[in-house]
């Protein structure tokens, strides 16, 4: 076997690889004498069929796992001699000309292949007691919990029947039945019988609700509406629709009194447990916001102090990636670049940004990860994708079956879980003061904090 190294382009190394003919056929022999003991042929004994025979039969098949088989070990060696982590799976180009690639087949010649690996540079890491951040902190207030449970009581509210001829208000329930048309025509989807509609909610499409405004139960109303641009069902986006309503009842809601006896229909003990448990929802809520924000400070400093060369690949490979989401999302809700001030040339270039960011801190990340033994197990993942799973009732055993044969969901959760475990171990070791601010302080965008 000879290796030539014959390319050294900054991160990319290229060699020329020669395999003798006289090695591959050994690997073709070893391997039909595997399949000597295994295979029925018509004539012989088991184990006893001829090596001729044999490579008669099976000698193509024989060769091609051979060749497989020998590269890879090659290329396995490449690496380990040369002490290189790659960023990609090698790029392995064999012969074009299929007479040279019959000839190695056939066993009449050497084979020779190049083989182009793309590596990661050495990383040196900071020493993260240098790191300065300031944790955002803010506690839940008396008038956010109060807040709370006046959200909660309006989405507990019971209604009452109006009195007969009552009109429908704004903050009434309507329950409906409706068929829709588009120029005529009954669509897919367009009638229902028995919905129930908050007017003033939004849940319908624009303009549907307010049409409601002042209709009586038994009353019947043409609705005419358009359904938004970026509306999911394409057939129906943009289109202009009329709904034949029918008014079954009109309810209004009644008060709520927010006491003991409220908190105990929600299956609370007293009005003192609801707020103990609302507060702890929005203090959980300002918690992580809090670790969302020192997080993002603590990437800004992890990517302005670690500047290594990074793989144009891995970098084109993520940007591609962004880029394919970006125009997936501006097709479905009909943007442009005009409608968002830019041009799409400035959008690549900030893409391009984001893209060299995340390579660059994904590959940081991972080598903390490895070189401090940071991992997550088995049980967390399991735990992470049930938890997933919980988010979509009813699709419990599509999406299970999904991670169960899917190695790239399974890594969509993995990943996570590991930058958590990285992120909190450098920040158990960074300088971090705890800063306590106003709601409003802790909120507030990156932009707005610059802009102040």
């Amino acid at each position: 076997m000879q290796v030539t190294e014959t390319l050294t382009d900054g991160l990319r190394r290229e060699f020329r690889v020669v395999i003798p003919a006289s090695e591959l056929d050994t690997k073709v022999g070893e391997r039909l004498d595997e399949l000597k003991s295994r295979v029925r042929v018509n004539g012989f004994r088991p184990g006893k069929v001829p090596v001729a025979h044999m490579r008669k039969m099976y000698g193509r098949s024989a060769m091609a796992e051979a060749i497989e088989a020998a590269m890879r070990d090659v290329n396995a060696k490449i690496v380990a001699d040369n002490n290189f982590r790659l960023a990609l799976q090698p790029k392995v180009t064999l012969p074009e000309d299929q007479k040279a690639v019959e000839a190695v087949i056939e066993g009449k010649s050497d084979l020779a292949y190049t083989v182009e690996m793309e590596i990661l540079a050495p990383i040196d890491v900071i020493d993260f007691k240098t790191v300065d951040l300031t944790r955002l902190t803010t506690e839940a207030t008396a008038e956010e919990v109060d807040e709370g449970l006046k959200r909660i009581a309006e989405q507990n509210r019971p209604f009452a029947a109006k009195d007969e001829g009552a009109k429908a208000e704004n903050g009434d329930r309507v329950t409906i039945s409706f068929v829709g048309t588009i120029d005529g025509v009954p669509f897919e989807g367009g009638s229902a019988d028995d919905i129930a509609v908050l007017i003033g909610s939004g849940t319908f499409i624009p303009g549907f609700e307010d049409q409601l405004i002042g209709i009586a139960a038994g009353e019947n109303r043409k609705v005419n509406v358009s359904f938004p641009e970026n509306y999911p069902a394409a057939q129906l986006a943009g289109k202009a629709a009329v709904f034949d309503v029918t008014a079954k009842t009109i309810e209004a809601p009644k008060d709520v009194a927010i006491d003991d006896e409220f908190a105990k229909s929600l299956g609370m003990e007293s009005l003192d447990k609801l707020k103990d448990a609302v507060r702890d929802r929005i203090q959980r809520e300002h918690d992580s916001v809090s670790k969302q924000r020192v997080k993002r400070a603590l990437f800004d400093v992890l990517d302005e102090r670690h500047k290594f060369p990074l793989p144009p690949a891995l970098v084109e490979q993520e940007y591609e990636n962004l880029w394919k989401t970006v125009t997936s999302e501006m097709q479905q809700t009909g943007r442009t670049f005009e409608d968002e001030n830019t041009t799409e040339e400035k959008e690549r270039e900030e893409y391009r940004k984001i893209a060299d960011r995340r390579v660059r801190l994904g590959l940081l990340l991972d080598e903390i990860a490895r070189k401090n033994e940071i991992s997550v197990t088995e049980d967390e993942v399991r735990r992470a994708v049930m938890e997933h799973v919980r988010q979509y009732p009813g699709r419990e055993k599509e999406l299970i079956e999904m991670f169960r044969t899917n190695p790239e969901a399974i890594a969509s959760i993995r990943a996570p879980l590991i930058e958590n475990k990285v992120t909190d171990f450098i920040l158990a070791l960074a300088k971090v003061t705890d800063k306590k601010v106003s709601r409003e302080e802790l909120y507030r965008s990156d932009d707005e904090d610059k802009a102040v």
